[in-house]
């Protein structure tokens, strides 16, 4: 049994334990998964989307626009530990933009009715009664909304959004976009005030055509505005009028991922990539920061700080991407794109301190930078965030930040939408659990599988990749005894010298000889051979060992999931049922490696009211084995993800193909306590298990390359086994 057991809420301090007195950190504290928002008796099936968030005055209601459910969702927030759902305003329109005057929420409604004939509204809504009180003719397709510090206007971003399925997206098309400004008096808005400016003939790209993109409004009444797919920026004064104009600019990438090929190779070099800034915010009078995702030609994979005049103060270049692939965030499936697509920018002080908050939407994550010397900004943390953040909202009265993660996966049966909640808090921060910052060189990883841990030398694990990096099948070596664990070194497994193919590498354990055995998942209708490999220390495969036939003949997808070596004999946990096995049971299979005998015994698994239930890591440690059940679901509907142990003497293989005998299991740990303390959703893979010398556990989850997923990879040691 476990010695030491934590309870949930001690396992963040065991994760980054520090001194007492620690530098502030941001900790993520809450999440809400927006289908709450909606009234009893609705389909809660429906997607819902949160993307762009503001907050009222007082730092205590939350309001964000939901373009599906075509809404805007309002969140309490007076308990920032708990927010409570307070319902959806439906707006008959999409939202695409909220800003907030006292109560009132200025909302750009799209009402288009194609690309070529685009319209939409201001609305005003009173959150606290969910009235309309106005509704303004803005002539076009609104994108973002503004308002002025001291509430006495509110500005409008036009885009009037290209089709892009037109003509290979090519610019110009008409109509062009522009900005509106609306003077308001008492919160209350002037539609008869409505003025039109106009941005054309101002860039470089396609002048005819400008799509602004994102407003912002400093404390001087000036408003920047991103022509995204024009690569420039415009900057007006409170009049309207425009001030300044200029180019947004290129970026020379060096050390990026160009190629989406299975595979995270950072030595590419790409010169004059347009920046095409996305989102952007005044951090004070003079500066204001760039996300710069990309969308016509460009995309630098980097935000910017500017001066007004245009001249360009900080550029980020390769290392806000960078940042994103040493915590495991780098979303090799845009590699050919942009990357980790910056999207959303947010300032804001914190204790005296000017911070600034840069989310990727690909890397679902969140950059924090101090920026005392604008010029020199300092990187901070890089926060977890639900699935494809896009907008951002900073707190400080309350040390509060929050985002919304847009991605909504109910149509695949995944994770629901999210907004997120952070504290600036006197602690260490816990998040990253896993990072390669501070390697010797940039690694890149995910996919976390299989891990084992070293055999002589305490708090070192080695870790797997499975399948989603096809072309680069890796094994990691972690230093656990540092916070966060450090991957120091990264083996290429390889076959004749060249990356080894048909692999699925989803569990590891030494061999005794300094390698290691792999057990790899097959999927015989992608012809990914079930077979076990044995691995030299430089990452050889130097022999391949094959399933028998009394295997393969009842062969399914879902095999090995784990595999420990236990004398001579290695043991491999298949992950569900095959054809022969009774329902419920599945396989712990035993290979001898000196009389190559094959055998095994059936392990029973819970039952579970949805989905299934199965097997995801096997480790041997003294006189038992210990094993991860887990079903697959995850967030709420996570029930099963549980540690058992089975006595090693009752493991006692029966020839394949017959009756096996059934071990008895005990429950050694329930880990979704400890996967809720992490305060987003529960993850679903809980996939790796090790025991260090001194007894020590590990366990880690796969994020899936961060496809459909919010790419966090948790690594926590839930203390020592007897």
């Amino acid at each position: 049994m476990i010695r030491t057991l934590l309870s949930a809420c001690s396992v963040a301090a065991l994760i980054a334990s520090a001194p007492a007195m620690a530098e502030m950190n941001f900790n993520r504290i809450a999440s809400f998964a927006t289908p709450t928002n909606m009234a009893a008796g609705e389909d809660t099936k429906r997607e819902t989307s949160p993307e762009i968030i503001a907050v009222t005055a007082d730092g205590m209601t939350l309001v964000y626009t939901d373009s599906p459910l075509e809404s805007l969702g309002l969140i309490d927030l007076t308990d920032a530990n708990s927010p409570k759902p307070l319902g959806n305003i439906s707006l008959g329109g999409e939202p695409t933009s909220v800003a907030l005057i006292g109560n009132n929420a200025f909302v750009g409604v799209n009402t288009s009715e194609s690309y070529v004939k685009p319209s939409g509204m201001l609305k005003v809504i009173d959150i606290t009664t969910k009235e309309e009180l106005a509704r303004c003719d803005i002539g076009g397709q609104p994108d973002s909304v503004a308002v002025a510090k001291d509430g006495t206007f509110v500005v409008v971003a036009i885009e009037n959004e290209r089709d892009e399925d037109l003509n290979d997206g090519e610019m110009p098309q008409m109509p062009a976009g522009n900005v509106v400004m609306f003077t308001v008096a008492d919160d209350r808005i002037n539609c008869g005030s409505k003025k039109v400016i106009d941005l054309t003939g101002l860039s470089e790209v396609a002048p005819t055509d400008p799509e602004p993109e994102f407003v912002s409004i400093n404390g001087l009444g000036e408003t920047v505005v991103t022509l995204q797919e024009n690569n420039h920026i415009v900057i007006l004064d409170k009049d309207g009028k425009v001030m300044k104009h200029f180019s947004a600019g290129s970026v020379d990438l060096v050390e990026v991922d160009l190629k989406r090929d299975g595979a995270l190779t950072f030595d590419k070099t790409q010169k004059g990539r347009l920046r095409e800034p996305d989102s952007v915010k005044w951090m004070d009078d003079e500066h204001f920061i760039t996300a710069n995702e990309g969308d016509y030609k460009g995309g630098s994979r980097s935000w910017t700080v500017f001066n007004k005049d245009g001249s360009v103060v900080y550029e980020s270049n390769s290392t806000f991407e960078h940042a994103l692939v040493q915590i495991g965030h780098y979303p090799e499936k845009r590699s050919g794109k942009k990357g980790g697509e910056p999207e959303s920018a947010e300032t804001g002080v914190f204790e005296g301190k000017t911070l600034a908050f840069i989310g990727s939407e690909r890397g679902s994550a969140v950059a924090v930078y101090d920026m005392s010397n604008p010029a020199k900004p300092v990187l901070k943390q890089m926060l977890p965030s639900g699935i494809a953040p896009e907008g951002v909202v900073a707190i400080p009265s309350r040390n509060l930040l929050v985002t919304a993660n847009e991605k909504d996966l109910v149509e695949d049966g995944g994770v629901r939408a999210h907004v997120m909640v952070y504290q600036y808090q006197d602690a260490p921060a816990n998040y990253p659990q896993l990072t390669s910052a501070g390697a010797d060189e940039l690694i890149g990883w995910g996919a976390i599988s299989g891990m084992v841990a070293d055999a002589k030398q305490s708090g070192k694990v080695y870790a797997v990749n499975d399948s989603f990096y096809s072309m680069q099948p890796t094994i990691f070596e972690i230093n656990a005894t540092q916070k966060p664990a450090l991957i120091t070194n990264a083996i290429l497994v390889t076959r004749d010298g060249l990356p080894a193919q048909k692999l699925d590498m989803e569990g590891i354990t030494s061999d005794g000889k300094g390698g290691f055995w792999i057990a790899s998942e097959g999927r015989s209708d992608r012809e990914i051979p079930h077979a076990l490999y044995n691995v030299n220390a430089k990452g050889e495969i130097t022999a391949e060992v094959g399933l028998p036939t009394a295997l393969m003949e009842v062969e399914k997808r879902f095999g090995f999931e784990g595999i420990t070596k236990v004398g001579d004999t290695l043991w491999m946990a298949v992950q569900r049922e095959w054809k022969d096995d009774p329902k419920h049971h599945v396989k712990l299979v035993a290979y001898n490696t000196k009389t190559e005998e094959w055998g095994a015994v059936h392990y029973p698994v819970a039952q579970s009211k949805q989905g299934w239930v199965g097997l995801s890591e096997i480790t041997a440690h003294g006189d038992y084995a210990y094993i991860i059940e887990r079903d697959n679901q995850l967030g709420d509907a996570a029930v099963t993800k549980r540690i058992y142990k089975v006595a090693l003497a009752d493991m006692k293989p029966a020839k394949l193909g017959g009756q096996l005998p059934v071990v008895k299991k005990a429950l050694v740990r329930d880990l979704v306590p400890d996967l809720k303390s992490f305060n987003g959703y529960v993850q679903d893979k809980v996939e790796g298990l090790a025991v260090d010398v001194t007894g020590e556990m590990f366990v880690s989850t796969d994020n899936d390359g961060v496809d459909d997923s919010s790419g966090e990879t948790f690594f926590w040691s839930v203390g020592k086994v007897k």
